[in-house]
Formats: C-alpha cells, structure tokens, sequence
C-alpha cells in the first residue's frame, strides 16, 4: 500500500483486537471477521468525533456533537425501558401477532425487571 487512508487503525491496535478475540471465551466467529467488525466500529467512531469536531470548528452549537452522537450512537434501552416496551406490546395486543417465544422473551424481561426492584 502506497497511500494509507487517514482513518486507519494502526497495528497495535489490530493486534489488541486479535489478542482479545484469542483471549475470549465465545468465539462465535473466525479472528478475521472480528477484527473486521472492530475495524470497521473503531472507523466509525473516528469519522463521528471528526464530524463533532467539524460542527464546533464552524461555530456550531456546543450542543449538536452531542446530539449528533447520541442519534448515531443511540445507548441501548435499560431493563426498565425493555420492561415497559414488553407491557406496553401485551396490553396493545396481548401477544397476538408473537410466537411462543416472543411472549417467553417479554415476560423473562418484566420478571428480570421485577426480581430487580428492592424489597
């Protein structure tokens, strides 16, 4: 390679992935789909910080990197939001349209979202 990209991971950091990969209990899949979906997360993000930066280098709000990062990298819901979308998909159908273990999945959330409540 004669030019390198300027949003490329350097060795190291390949080689922290590889070692993590090979540390791992679970491998569902081979080091190099892995380390391909590491790369292409950690290229991701870089673009993303390097946009943010861009928006406040222009004068933008201080706030719209923030925005711009929580819509591209929107957290996962909690168990409390996971327990409320799994009520909230009984009492809108009771459970018509799922199968066996759709309904399983929703009421194993609401019970890990009860069992988490204090006494």
């Amino acid at each position: 390679m004669t030019q390198q990209h300027p949003i490329t991971p350097s060795i190291e950091l390949v080689k922290q992935w590889s070692d993590r990969w090979h540390s791992a209990k679970d491998n569902d899949f081979d080091v190099v789909l892995f380390v391909a979906i590491e790369a292409a997360r950690w290229g991701a993000d870089q673009e993303l910080e390097a946009c943010c930066e861009w928006f406040l280098s222009e004068g933008w709000h201080p706030d719209h990197p923030n925005k711009l990062r929580a819509a591209r990298r929107p957290k996962p819901p909690n168990l409390k939001e996971e327990a409320l979308q799994a009520a909230q998909r009984f009492y809108a159908n009771g459970h018509e349209d799922c199968n066996d273990e759709e309904v399983k999945d929703d009421f194993d959330i609401i019970r890990r979202a009860l069992e988490s409540l204090p006494d």
